[in-house]
């Protein structure tokens, strides 16, 4: 009960790992939609995508979705995974989203945090980079 009400930690490195790894899978399950070509082309109806650009910025973004997921997931290149995530989530929340981080359309900006927070702390225990880093030495 005293480990409760402490300001220490409780397990850092394993917590840490365990919030990566469901991040991880929620974008990756997110951009999996890349492979489904009914729900891309669903999305060029949106106004932000009607432009010529439209399915290259649709295609690129899922894309980047499920490569930060994937990433994340595994914990392999976690910073480089962390903005790639903040990278295209911040594109969604402020250009696609008309910045709305703090009703309606606030999941895709939780991913922005949960992107800067793999990149300034790593991916904490149970990732591939660790493993490769303690086999390197």
């Amino acid at each position: 009960m005293k480990k409760l009400f402490s300001s220490a930690p409780i397990y850092p490195e394993k917590g840490l790992a365990l919030i990566r790894i469901t991040v991880g899978l929620l974008l990756a399950y997110h951009g999996f939609e890349v492979f489904d070509r009914a729900t891309m082309q669903s999305y060029l109806t949106w106004d932000s995508f009607k432009s010529g650009a439209g399915e290259f910025l649709v295609y690129l973004g899922k894309s980047s979705e499920f490569i930060s997921g994937v990433l994340l997931t595994l914990g392999i290149f976690t910073r480089f995974g962390g903005l790639l995530a903040v990278g295209t989530l911040s594109y969604i929340t402020f250009f696609v989203g008309n910045g709305r981080f703090w009703y309606q359309d606030q999941h895709p900006f939780m991913f922005v945090l949960f992107g800067l927070l793999f990149f300034f702390t790593g991916p904490g225990e149970w990732s591939l980079d660790k493993w490769l880093n303690r086999t390197g030495k």
